[in-house]
């Protein structure tokens, strides 16, 4: 293949209709690399008999080793297409752009997914022709679905269908149709999810309309009967029946959705297979037997997939109906799929596995290829193979001709995509029309809007920028021996470190040695020249409008940021464009300029961005996408607490630790009050690659690890064996404390939720928080500057600033009157204590922990001293007079106290979950004046107190520990799955779900498992079914461990089954006493278990 040289793909990045930007997603394993490589050969950069072998896109040593692809990454294609503009007109050439993006399937990635689909106009999915629908494929399908990308299927590994399954070419075909409508019913419950939504917003709209009709029907009526004269028209236009006509229809207007399935007559569908290098669409096999069968091209596309059959006479296409009896085969099978069996038959086939020379000579006569001599001779069926369908139905061509005339250019691509992106962005209205209509349709001229959006930051070793790199030419002999010994000590290195070896030095030394010509110092030079080699972090980026230029001066936009308040703090900074690249996989091409339309790497954002951002030309009315972008991560749940081998290292680990932070879009990094450094990762292995990376680029010091630090929630319950009320006069969950001052009496009433509505908070975290942005933006402006400050001020703001990266997106559209009227419906529903839960919607002053928990405060006192979150105008006590203001100012306090209260329970210090405390009364005894004069120790007092009695309150019920769980999918054989079971089992995990993949004899097990005893359970897994099965861990949420941690048998029977040590062991208090252990906190252990002594009768 010729080597497409980067001059030319900079002169296509010029036009913007021959760009195509596509990402290629997948579950993991199911060829997505592999695929790449075949598109990669078509330019050079590898040779075609390595493509699917050398997983060039894979640069990284462990995911050569591991054999999956752990980061995006991003390369640009050069592909020319010969086309007629006419039927009649001679052919001309057109040259193409194509950016395309790899991703990896892993679950613990699934962040770098979501950064490479923002980037992309449209998605090339791929799905295993055996393993069919797996949990990521339907995860990237969703995200295509909400990025509005056009997608093409590609059904990959058809192989397997012939090689190991055996399955002959009908049984293939049902198969395949089987296959399809899977994807197809994923695709269609997001469309019917997304129609539902519509529905009930029409409704709504003709509901209010219908109202607002008999309102003012009603007006006129009173209007005339007082005689007065009609000064206006009624805008409400209604028919003879009374039903409104103007403004919404007056029936649901049903959406198109034909364009959403994936449908091989419409050629949105490739059948590939990657490793032996073939792809083709209907369209390919339309063109071969449009001359034999003398059928329009046009109707052969439509008839080749689907129930349509050949007449072998008349040769008419026939449909199932007309059929009278005769069995005769889909065309599919007859004219596509047995030709692709008859090539593996004549090269693979046999008793021998070597092929049937005689039916390959007659199969290459008839297609008119030509097979190379020494090809022919080879004793490798692979190699005869490939080379046939490499000559017949090259996989690239197949796939680039449907990326081209199917996916859409960045212009067409945002004029679709880009309204309802900005719509979607905080402060939408405030955005500039000139930007808006400049990133609307991609505009590419020089002095207008400069927009890109930055999705993450990619580290690359300052050895590896171009500014660095040899120039021209070929390597010297010096260079290649140096370049040898290097790649012989990092595959030594690798290896030693898979296999175990501890001395993985001498191993790479003996290797070393092996290289002609070397000695001991270029040894030391190089150890040298590796510590110097400091990390660069490069924006990867898509440019939307504008052309952004070397020394461009741009503001970058942090996630916060609204055009409403452009210069609100954080102030946005203003950087100057170093560099900019074009990204080639492993190596970075240097850009002078880069128009619309494009993917870019730019430098000079280092210390500007952390994870995502905007970049704009100019400040005022700069749209802000990196607050819409739906990062879907596997939520970082793991937690590792890290420290340097040599206390010397630290500041190296702490500046290693915040670029990780940078060039990891799911990592999170952050010290806690004891003074640890903690990382948070999204499984195991994202958590064994950010160390290897914090060791070996960026920290480049030794750092050990401690164990992982596992979240949990406490809960209460209302069970039927609990211990009496503390107080019986009071009643149970309810205390009354006095400060130590005994100045303020403080009483409280704590329940437990109803899951529902516990459910309810958690799902739309993100509206509360929302929620609660605006109503502290509208506090901001009202209040006036004054001298005095709250000693709680700065705690608010510590915690404020907290809960803005809490949760995601979840409930993000709903406003505050829909939040209240939703969760008002979920009260309502529970029927058991409809008194207790009666208009406890409007009393809620806050949510908790961190104002975005699933906890709440109810304000249950006579005079309402506390502030009314779920209202309009924000009411406090200073409403009720000036007797109550300096209770409203105490009230505040407790309202804080609750929040601490929340964050750290009782059990454990960890945060409480479904937990409604009610504060009934706060009264003082002291004068107004003298109160004010005291409130940095009523303060202290009221916040302690009120946190210890809701502590004293919860633990009045039955407590319980919340353990977080993963949703675990395995596909195994069933040989296997007798030890997956025991495994899961073992680990306290328990099966959801199992079914049998038809026509396979895998199961997909649906499984849940504590994030506790999940670690090691891959490795465990694999060892135990010697590799026939992986599971995916996805982070499902907090489950109740329906054991009161604080159990002892009691009863009559219980002490006989048990005894009175109960010998049964509490798993919750297990729990518990290892969080407290690890905290520091008091544990009540016993020291010494078995001290009797030997005694005689005697004594």
């Amino acid at each position: 293949m010729p080597v497409v040289g980067p001059e030319r793909l900079v002169k296509l990045q010029q036009q913007g209709d021959g760009i195509r930007n596509i990402c290629i997603l997948a579950h993991v394993d199911h060829g997505k690399t592999s695929l790449t490589d075949a598109l990669i050969a078509t330019n050079g950069i590898i040779s075609p008999k390595l493509a699917g072998k050398i997983r060039y896109l894979d640069s990284r040593p462990d995911e050569q080793l591991r054999g999956i692809t752990m980061e995006s990454s991003a390369i640009s294609l050069y592909f020319s297409l010969l086309r007629r503009s006419a039927p009649d007109a001679q052919p001309e050439q057109k040259e193409f752009l194509i950016n395309l993006i790899d991703s990896p399937g892993h679950i613990d990635f699934s962040s770098e997914v979501s950064t490479a689909s923002r980037l992309c106009d449209g998605a090339v999915v791929l799905v295993d022709a055996v393993e069919g629908v797996c949990s990521q494929t339907v995860t990237v399908l969703r995200q295509t679905w909400t990025e509005k990308l056009k997608p093409i299927l590609v059904i990959n590994k058809m192989d397997r269908l012939i090689t190991e399954l055996k399955l002959s070419p009908s049984e293939a075909y049902t198969h395949l149709s089987k296959l399809l409508e899977q994807v197809n019913a994923v695709m269609g419950s997001f469309a019917l999810g997304e129609r539902m939504e519509d529905d009930l917003r029409w409704r709504e709209r003709i509901d209010e309309k219908l109202t607002a009709a008999a309102v003012a029907k009603g007006q006129d009526q009173a209007d005339s009967l007082d005689g007065a004269p009609r000064g206006r028209v009624s805008s409400i236009v209604q028919d003879e029946e009374g039903v409104v006509t103007s403004g919404t229809p007056a029936e649901y207007e049903e959406k198109d959705d034909d364009d959403i399935y994936f449908e091989p007559e419409r050629n949105n569908v490739i059948f590939s297979s990657a490793i032996d290098g073939w792809a083709f669409t209907p369209r390919q096999f339309a063109g071969l037997y449009e001359k034999k069968l003398g059928i329009k091209r046009r109707v052969l596309e439509r008839v080749l997939w689907g129930d349509f059959y050949l007449d072998p006479k008349t040769k008419r296409v026939l449909g199932s109906k007309h059929l009278k009896g005769r069995h005769l085969k889909p065309m599919f099978v007859q004219l596509v799929l047995e030709n692709i069996w008859a090539v593996y038959e004549a090269t693979m086939g046999g008793s021998n596995h070597k092929g049937d020379p005689d039916l390959l000579q007659k199969i290459t006569k008839s297609l008119n290829i030509n097979i190379p001599a020494h090809i022919m001779r080879s004793k490798d069926p692979k190699a005869i193979l490939s080379a046939v369908f490499a000559a017949w139905l090259p996989l690239s061509t197949a796939l680039l001709v449907s990326v081209v005339e199917q996916l859409p250019s960045p212009a067409a691509a945002q004029e679709l995509r880009m309204p309802l992106l900005l719509d979607a962005s905080p402060g939408a209205e405030h955005i500039d029309a000139k930007i808006s209509a400049a990133v609307t349709h991609s505009t590419q001229t020089i002095g207008e809007p400069v927009v890109a959006y930055v999705s993450k930051m990619v580290s690359i070793p300052e050895s590896e920028l171009p500014a660095n790199k040899r120039r021209g030419g070929m390597l010297s002999a010096e260079e290649a021996r140096e370049l040898g010994r290097k790649k012989r000590a990092e595959i030594a290195r690798a290896q030693a470190q898979v296999n175990g070896d501890s001395d993985v030095g001498s191993l790479t030394e003996a290797l070393s040695a092996a290289a002609i010509g070397e000695d001991e110092v270029a040894d030391d030079t190089n150890g040298e020249t590796q510590k110097d080699d400091p990390e660069h972090l490069i924006g990867f980026a898509r440019l939307l409008s504008g052309t952004l230029t070397v020394g461009d001066e741009v503001y970058v936009l942090p996630p916060k940021y609204t055009p409403a308040r452009p210069h609100a703090a954080p102030e946005p900074k203003k950087v100057t464009v170093t560099a900019l690249y074009l990204l080639m996989g492993r190596s970075l091409e240097t850009l002078h300029s880069v128009p619309a339309g494009n993917v870019v790497g730019i430098a000079g954002l280092e210390g500007a961005i952390l994870k995502s951002a905007t970049i704009c030309s100019q400040l005022t009315g700069a749209p802000n996408l990196s607050s819409t972008s739906a990062i879907s991560t596997n939520a970082p749940i793991v937690r590792v607490a890290l420290e340097p081998v040599f206390p010397g290292d630290l500041d190296r680990m702490i500046r290693g630790l915040k670029m990780l932070q940078q060039a990891d879009p799911a990592v999170m990094y952050e010290q806690l009050e004891s003074g640890e450094h903690v990382i948070l990762t999204a499984g195991e292995l994202h958590l064994e690659r950010c160390l290897k990376d914090l060791r070996e680029r960026f920290a480049r010091c030794e750092i050990q690890a401690g164990r992982a630090i596992v979240p949990y929630r406490e809960g209460i319950v209302r069970a039927e064996e609990m211990n009496p009320p503390k107080d019986p006069a009071l009643g149970r969950g309810r205390v009354e404390n006095l400060t130590t001052s005994k100045q303020v009496t403080i009483r409280l009433r704590v329940r437990p939720l109803p899951a529902p509505v516990t459910e309810f908070l958690i799902k739309h975290a993100g509206a509360v928080k929302r929620l609660y942005s605006e109503r502290k933006a509208q506090e901001e402006e009202r209040s006036v500057p004054t001298g005095e400050t709250d000693p709680t001020t700065e705690e608010f703001a510590v915690q404020d600033a907290d809960a803005e990266d809490v949760t995601g997106d979840a409930g993000h559209a709903l406003t505050l009157t829909e939040f209240r009227k939703e969760l008002s419906d979920v009260f309502a529903e529970e029927t058991a204590e409809r008194e207790v839960w009666k208009d406890v919607v409007d009393r809620i002053c806050s949510f908790g922990p961190r104002r975005v928990g699933p906890n709440i405060l109810i304000d249950a006192t006579k005079h309402a001293v506390c502030g009314r979150f779920l209202q309009e105008e924000h009411l406090t006590g200073q409403e009720n007079g000036q007797t109550d203001k300096h209770l409203s100012a105490l009230a505040d306090k407790a309202t804080y106290a609750f929040q601490l209260a929340t964050y750290q329970g009782p059990l454990c210090n960890e945060p409480m979950q479904g937990v409604a405390v009610f504060l009934e009364d706060i009264t003082t005894n002291v004068a107004e004046g003298e109160a004010s004069q005291n409130i940095g120790r009523l303060t202290g007092e009221i916040i302690r107190t009120t946190r210890d009695s809701i502590h004293q309150a919860f633990l009045d019920w039955s407590p319980r520990i919340l353990l977080a769980m993963y949703s675990c999918e395995i596909q195994a054989s069933a040989e296997v799955l007798g030890k997956v079971y025991s495994v899961i089992t073992r680990r306290r995990g328990r099966i959801v779900s199992e079914s049998l993949l038809e026509p396979s004899t895998n199961f997909t097990i649906l499984a849940l498992l504590p994030v506790a005893e999940s670690f090691g359970f891959s490795d465990e897994i694999r060892q135990r079914t010697s590799g026939f099965a992986a599971p995916q861990l996805v982070f499902e949420g907090f489950e109740m461990l329906d054991e009161d941690p604080f159990w002892v048998p009691t009863t009559e029977e219980e002490l006989e089954d048990l005894g009175e040590k109960a010998d049964k062991e509490n798993v919750a208090k297990r729990y518990v006493e290892a969080v407290r252990e690890r905290k520091g906190l008091f544990v009540r252990k016993k020291v010494v278990e078995n001290a009797e002594k030997q005694k005689t009768l005697k004594r």
